[in-house]
């Protein structure tokens, strides 16, 4: 909502004299050309502190206009990964220099907090629709079946470099929103792949991976590792 232009000491001064000479807010709202509501609060402030000036506000003042919280506001709404730096220059593009405290502040105030990224595989409509589908089809499996399933899983572990942490601005339990998440691929270089499984009875050892692996291959690393067989 933009910022109404305030009424002048004499125009304030005007709407008193007026009101102590028995006039009602109608009749010095159209004399003056005012609104009734801007005469009436001016009057109701006049008879409770006996003055017509603005009272001492307390606190500093916001350095940033609603305008440009709004602006702010857009941005990590869009783009959650952005800095308070960005925010900084943003703002001082548009005419407005603040510190990157006074921002976090303001993100903060509107119900935002800056969290660690969480990483979650990079997934295609087509690895969302799979794993959708093989859920729906044995939601209802007995529990007799589900302790012969074998689980596996891999990760893949950087041997040069580290893996940055990143930092996103949102809302309390929107922690797994695309856009504040970080992809992750099972493939790249400079890295090795771990790979391991567990069943009902417990988990096995970790295996390094090496080549391109696919269900066939995991079953059978898994049985060469568990049940060690003379000649496999």
């Amino acid at each position: 909502m933009a910022k109404t232009k305030e009424l002048s000491k004499d125009v304030r001064d005007k709407i008193v004299d007026l009101h102590k000479a028995g006039m009602g807010y109608k009749t010095i709202a159209k004399q003056l050309g005012e609104k009734v509501t801007t005469v009436g609060a001016i009057i109701r402030k006049w008879k409770k502190h006996k003055r017509t000036v603005n009272l001492p506000r307390p606190g500093a003042p916001c350095k940033i206009s609603p305008r440009g919280v709004a602006m702010i506001m857009r941005t990590v709404r869009n783009q959650p990964r952005t800095t308070l730096e960005d925010l900084v220059n943003d703002l001082k593009a548009a005419g407005t220099i603040v510190t990157k405290k006074t921002i976090g502040n303001t993100l903060r105030r509107e119900g935002l907090k800056s969290c660690s990224a969480r990483k979650a595989p990079l997934l295609k409509k087509a690895h969302i629709h799979a794993r959708l589908k093989f859920a729906n089809e044995h939601l209802n499996d007995s529990e007799d079946n589900w302790v012969k399933v074998l689980w596996s899983d891999e990760s893949k572990m950087e041997l040069f470099g580290i893996n940055s942490t990143r930092r996103v601005w949102r809302r309390r339990n929107a922690a797994y929103d695309p856009k504040n998440t970080i992809p992750t691929v099972k493939h790249g270089g400079g890295n090795i792949m771990l790979w391991g499984v567990f069943l009902l009875r417990g988990q096995d050892n970790f295996t390094a991976s090496k080549g391109q692996w696919t269900g066939p291959c995991t079953v059978k690393s898994w049985v060469r590792t568990s049940f060690p067989q003379p000649g496999y």
